[in-house]
């Protein structure tokens, strides 16, 4: 436990902001909570200079039967009292193997285009623990281009098991998925669908049958069914359910 505490303690700490650094904010929390209150999905700001969450949602996934006051208050240990052993072990991997990534990059503006995403188990207060997705991308950068500060967003996982980490680039059409038991990272090529593809599954997001999207898109109801199938194995998954999750959690639809 208190390697990785240490891990996670210290892996990004910052030491010293300057005055230019301190100038790229004033009142952006407002924009924050704003933002907290338009989505489903739990958001809470770490500050690497000071290692606390500088805010956190009330939205209640992450909260995990606290308060947002309690988990404000309890910071980093929030992690440490509320996260399975094996989980914890593998958010320390990815804190370390996700850094490596990131201290590679171009020392520039060029690092906010990251985000990364992972799924791990929470329990709080909850009676069983509950598989969350956190995405962290950066809010502002040192003017040595370390994080500073970083937004946070978690929602309930679409996926069966802890795991599941990538790295995404805003406009590439790469992404980069670790192999945790190598402890390297794999790039691939994003899912991509067709125009008709797309079309099909926003019409099955409105609750459309198979029979009702063809009669809309005035097309067999064999054709969608041939859209279908290969809307599924692009993605990898085995219902229109599943594939609509995909969809949305990769940012397709």
């Amino acid at each position: 436990m208190e390697d990785e505490k240490r891990s996670l303690l210290n892996r990004n700490k910052i030491k010293m902001t300057s005055n230019e650094d301190e100038q790229q904010f004033s009142n952006y929390l407002e924009v924050v909570k704003s933002f907290a209150k338009i989505t489903y999905q739990s958001v809470y700001v770490i500050d690497y200079e000071e290692m606390k969450f500088e805010y956190v949602s009330d939205n209640p996934l992450f909260l995990a039967g606290y308060s947002s006051e309690e988990v404000l208050k309890m910071g980093y240990e929030f992690y440490y009292n509320n996260v399975p052993e094996d989980d914890l072990e593998l958010l320390n991997i990815i804190n370390d193997l996700g850094f490596d990534f990131y201290d590679k990059l171009p020392q520039s503006d060029e690092r906010k285009l990251y985000s990364i995403s992972y799924d791990f188990h929470l329990k709080g207060k909850y009676k069983k623990p509950v598989l969350i997705n956190h995405k962290l991308t950066p809010l502002f950068l040192t003017s040595n281009a370390s994080l500073w500060k970083s937004l946070c967003l978690v929602s309930v996982s679409n996926n069966q098991t802890a795991g599941n980490v990538t790295i995404n680039k805003q406009g590439s059409d790469l992404l980069w998925k670790l192999d945790v038991p190598r402890r390297v990272w794999i790039a691939e090529n994003k899912s991509k669908l067709k125009e008709k593809e797309l079309e099909i599954l926003r019409l099955y997001a409105q609750g459309l049958t198979i029979n009702q999207i063809a009669g809309k898109i005035f097309v067999s109801p064999d054709t969608v069914k041939y859209y279908r199938k290969k809307i599924f194995e692009s993605f990898g998954v085995k219902n229109f359910t599943e594939a609509l999750a995909f969809a949305t959690y990769n940012k397709i639809i």
